[in-house]
């Protein structure tokens, strides 16, 4: 009769321990690593803004390139 208690706790102490674990890496816990629906809209704003600010870096790098070659660059 002790064997068969002791084992009855003992089966009621891992199920719960089996509950805890699957309710640690339930639902809440999968949805972390889901991938995201994309916003459409963000990546709108988010590529027309890369290319306003690629224009401008082109820009600003041409500008640089000519004021060195007007100010410090070859002199016929």
């Amino acid at each position: 009769m002790g064997l068969k208690k002791t084992r009855l706790i003992s089966f009621k102490k891992l199920r719960a321990e089996t509950l805890r674990w699957k309710f640690f890496f339930g639902s809440s816990f999968k949805s972390a690593f889901r991938w995201k629906r994309l916003n459409l809209k963000l990546s709108f704003v988010d590529d027309l803004l890369f290319r306003i600010a690629s224009v401008f870096e082109a820009i600003v790098l041409v500008a640089r390139l000519c004021f060195f070659y007007l100010c410090c660059g070859c002199h016929f």
